[in-house]
């Protein structure tokens, strides 16, 4: 927690009763001032007072001295009454919201509790399970996931930091109010926004000031953390984000940063380099707020901003070498949502310029000055800030991928421009030693554009289709997972593009409802096995991508143990959720059954590319070996609950790292049902074929069987709260393990490759 961040404690024990009573007698004071400055029902007031004085014939110094006299002081009391009203406005505010943020507080305190967590008076959070049942001697009481803490501690967090704003700008305002001793404000503002408002252009005009002086290279770390403080504070306040980019102009914003980040010494370092990250950070969502306004003088400087891309911003204009404009705005535009309308036109200028351009990439953007916080030394590609951007905007990033733009082959779209590799697709830049870069932005506008919300959403909801254009969305979303699909068929293909894979699976997991329902179609059986029916498809709106580029997908994932993991674990989510949905138990073990198939698909997979991994290093490959053999509690992880039908609960396995919204096999009340997760480290093994040695062999023999395990868990549980007869279980276990093994076929390219 930040120092001057409000703690649990203060805003527990902040006394709400007599901030209501200093409202209620400010009301009262507001309302004699105004009756003396104006008057009402017949009392004499400073306005009449003025009025007499101005109608009176006085002559001598009364004309002068004492007229001007009473319309002073009938003045005072006009702003007496207005500043009354200013505070009255303020401190209702402050009374509503610190009352909002203090029940937000102590609702999150409580539910948190049930989760064995807690929370302590400076805001930190920490599991309240005992020593002995963290360790697994209870069975009852639940131990919270790194994760689950991550993710109260954010949510503790984002309480406290409002209530924070809300304070700091109240106490603000009423600073302003009273700074002078002896006289009264003529006008203040009488509400939290307005003041927030008025805060914000104040320190856009004060900022302005200082940056216009120059010699900004020169800024001390005490200066430049003043400067974050503020921008850290105003970044969502349009009164302060519009005013700042207006008041600098397109080409004072770019030189501004230009000259900061990458003086003429070259790179900053130490404290002050990890000072200027943060105002990496801070100015870009700046600019991003800035952006959805759409007044002349913003609208002008977007013109600007894209009309200078091709523009040098040296730091000494003698010497006109540097980045260019675009390299300039696409390093802050890594944070916060852009302007959807800026973006589509910012995106089209930028690659059609790099389009056009003659002979390599990094030629054109061969400029490497530190732009980006901590510094690399590598060309300043402006494409990777872009790809970011579009990752905060899934509208526009889904639009801007199916689309084309620039010159050359006018039937290439930007995505097969950016992800292709076909003639006439991009070559994104390198570093020294060949390796590309960038992959791992673009794949943050993939995940946008398939998925509906902002890569690194905290809380990601799949986007409901409740209208027609939502549904047209979906069908849109579903058009470009079907290009990525077939761009991504081989893990050579993702091999060559490093970065792009943890993306990938993601996509993966958010569509595993329709990876399912693609590959439930075996020698066409779907139709006269109802498919549709069994995965409610029409309701879901699932596409089938075809079962020949699923698996390929699938097999093409599972390379990578990262990327295998993150779709292991939506798989065991969604096919318990699956066999959730159904309401007969012939359906409810068909739905299981498909899900073991995959399961068999994804880890044969799996274990063919561990094989190709290891077949050189037998002892690189026993090493690894001692560290996998059990699936680390995520066989239990994911179980569908008591009964059947939509409101059985579905169990989320433990341990997710990145959050993805994975798709259920039910609706929800108010539309489609989906449960965050991300990847379990779950670590899978490498065929036996490829090892001749004892050890290897237990290992392997192990890791199948707890493979085995954890693609039987939701049958079972199944099976238990359906009191199944030993015999049908015996029976459902045959078919499963049926079930795996064909799946795993699909999968296994022995013949293929000649062994």
């Amino acid at each position: 927690m930040a120092a001057d961040t409000l703690t649990v404690q203060e805003l527990t024990d902040l006394r709400l009763g007599t901030l209501k009573t200093a409202v209620d007698d400010w009301k009262t004071m507001a309302g004699k001032l105004e009756m003396l400055a104006t008057g009402g029902a017949g009392d004499v007031s400073a306005s009449d007072l003025e009025k007499k004085a101005h109608a009176a014939d006085w002559k001598g110094l009364n004309a002068t001295v004492s007229r001007e006299f009473v319309t002073k002081t009938a003045k005072q009391f006009a702003d007496a009454a207005a500043e009354a009203k200013s505070i009255l406005g303020l401190l209702s505010d402050a009374h509503a919201d610190f009352t909002r943020h203090k029940r937000a507080l102590s609702t999150a305190i409580d539910e948190l509790a049930k989760q064995s967590i807690f929370v302590n008076g400076n805001g930190n959070v920490s599991s309240a399970v005992p020593p002995g049942a963290a360790a697994g001697n209870s069975k009852d009481i639940h131990c919270p996931t790194d994760e689950e803490l991550d993710a109260a501690q954010h949510r503790i967090t984002g309480i406290l930091s409002e209530a924070t704003e809300t304070d700091r700008i109240v106490a603000r305002a009423l600073r302003a109010l009273a700074k002078n001793k002896y006289d009264f404000t003529e006008k203040g503002p009488d509400s939290v926004k307005k003041a927030d408002c008025e805060q914000g252009k104040a320190d856009a005009e004060y900022w302005k000031k200082e940056i216009a002086k120059g010699h900004v290279t020169d800024w001390s770390e005490g200066k430049l953390a003043r400067f974050n403080a503020m921008l850290e504070n105003q970044r969502d306040n349009p009164g302060f984000t519009e005013a700042f980019a207006t008041g600098l102009g397109a080409d004072g914003t770019l030189q501004f940063w230009r000259d900061l980040a990458a003086p003429p010494g070259g790179a900053v370092e130490g404290d002050k380099a990890k000072m200027l990250g943060h105002v990496q950070d801070n100015l870009s969502m700046a600019l991003a707020n800035a952006s959805h306004s759409d007044s002349t003088a913003m609208e002008q400087w977007k013109k600007d901003v894209i009309a200078s891309g091709t523009k040098p911003f040296p730091v000494d204009p003698a010497m006109p070498m540097g980045p260019n404009g675009f390299q300039v705005m696409s390093s802050l535009m890594h944070k916060g949502r852009f302007d959807a309308d800026f973006l589509d036109d910012y995106g089209r200028a930028m690659v059609k310029y790099e389009r056009a351009y003659p002979g390599d990439l990094k030629v054109a953007w061969r400029d490497t000055s530190s732009l980006d916080y901590p510094p690399t030394g590598r060309p300043n590609d402006p494409v990777q800030g872009f790809m970011d951007a579009l990752g905060h905007n899934p509208e526009e990033s889904l639009k801007f991928f199916n689309e084309s733009t620039g010159q050359g082959d006018g039937r290439m779209t930007d995505f097969d421009y950016l992800a292709g590799h076909d003639k006439g697709a991009r070559q994104w830049p390198a570093d020294d030693d060949g390796k590309p870069l960038g992959y791992g932005n673009l794949g943050h506008a993939l995940e946008s554009a398939t998925l509906g919300y902002p890569y690194d959403d905290q809380d990601p909801h799949i986007p409901p289709t409740n209208t027609e254009a939502q549904a047209d969305a979906r069908e849109e979303r579903l058009d470009l997972v079907s290009k990525v699909m077939e761009n991504y068929e081989s893990a050579d293909v993702i091999e060559k593009q490093p970065g792009i894979g943890d993306s990938l699976a993601k996509v993966a997991a958010g569509n595993i409802d329709s990876l399912d329902y693609s590959m439930a179609d075996w020698g066409g059986s779907g139709e006269r096995g109802d498919r549709d029916g069994l995965f409610s498809a029409d309701k879901n709106h699932l596409r089938d991508f075809g079962g020949p580029t699923t698996q390929d997908f699938l097999r093409a994932i599972a390379s990578d143990q990262d990327s295998y993991e993150t779709v292991s674990a939506a798989q065991q989510v969604y096919g318990s959720s699956l066999m959730a949905a159904q309401d007969n138990r012939d359906d409810a073990l068909d739905a299981g059954l498909h899900s073991v198939s995959m399961h068999g698909l994804m880890d044969e997979a799996r274990m063919e590319s561990i094989g190709h991994q290891y077949a050189d290093d037998e002892d690189a490959r026993n090493r690894a070996l001692e560290k996998q053999g059990e699936w680390r509690n995520f066989a239990a992880g994911a179980a569908i609950g008591v009964g059947v039908g939509v409101a059985s609960e579905v169990v989320v396995p433990a341990g997710a790292v990145a959050a993805v919204a994975v798709p259920l096999g039910f609706e929800s009340v108010g539309g489609a049902a989906e449960t965050a997760m991300g990847t379990h480290t779950i670590e899978w093994l490498h065929e036996n074929e490829y090892n001749n040695d004892q050890q290897a062999i237990d290992s392997i023999e192990k890791a199948q069987d707890q493979g085995a395990r954890n693609a039987m868990t939701p049958l079972l549980n199944y099976a238990g709260d359906q009191h199944m007869t030993p015999h049908e279980v015996r029976e459902l276990a045959g078919k499963a393990h049926s079930a795996y093994i064909a799946g795993g076929d699909q999968s296994d390219t022995d013949d293929t490759r000649g062994w």
